[in-house]
């Protein structure tokens, strides 16, 4: 998982449940509509067996197209299922913690809109901070609301990657991505598009395009 040369790139989140028969197919159609750095597996109220279905069915579709693959929470599912990394929460497994686990496989870390956080996730060993939430969202109860400055303040300050996350959408997002954002994360703005993910995949990719002025 890599920032763009030319800066902002898309970061996909999963439903929290779905079908994996239909869902596969969705992902694939969604990876081949335009660029896509990551896509984090995210599924709640399932168990380890469910999960590891899931893993074995998603992570070729995302890994045949060299996108990184990412398990929510779980690090130790994640080395075992050869996922490329995990990503994990401040109510998940503790940061130096899933370093340990993960080894050099890829590591996020939720800061929501902590200065501190972000600080204490890169002195952990973390590959990324992600701010949130920007925007009222329906995915999850966000207990945070982050302000674009906080990425144009660590984003000048630091070289570690910053991910946006919350309520992103082609119709907001142009302050984050001018902001600094190195990836933004979305979940509905892609899988819940009038038209179809690839649609929801187009237009993100487009509307970061234009906020770069690329």
């Amino acid at each position: 998982m890599s920032a763009g040369a030319e800066g902002c790139r898309l970061y996909l989140v999963t439903p929290p449940a779905l079908d994996l028969r239909d869902f596969r197919d969705t992902l694939a159609a969604a990876l081949d509509a335009g660029d896509v750095a990551a896509v984090q597996l995210r599924l709640k109220d399932c168990d380890d067996d469910a999960l590891r279905r899931a893993i074995d069915a998603l992570r070729p579709v995302v890994q045949a197209r060299d996108v990184a693959f990412l398990l929510n929470d779980r690090p130790d599912l994640a080395v075992a299922g050869g996922c490329d990394g995990a990503h994990v929460g401040q109510s998940d497994l503790d940061a130096a913690a899933a370093r340990r686990l993960l080894g050099d496989l890829t590591l996020g870390v939720t800061c929501h809109d902590s200065r501190d956080l972000a600080f204490a996730a890169g002195e952990a060993g973390a590959d990324y901070v992600a701010f949130g939430a920007f925007f009222p969202t329906a995915t999850k109860a966000a207990a945070t609301r982050a302000d674009p400055d906080i990425l144009r303040w660590w984003t000048e300050l630091m070289e570690l990657p910053a991910v946006a996350i919350g309520g992103i959408s082609a119709a907001n997002c142009a302050p984050l991505v001018q902001a600094g954002a190195d990836f933004l994360a979305v979940v509905g703005a892609v899988w819940q598009h009038p038209e179809g993910a690839a649609a929801g995949v187009r237009a993100m990719n487009a509307a970061i395009a234009a906020a770069a002025g690329r």
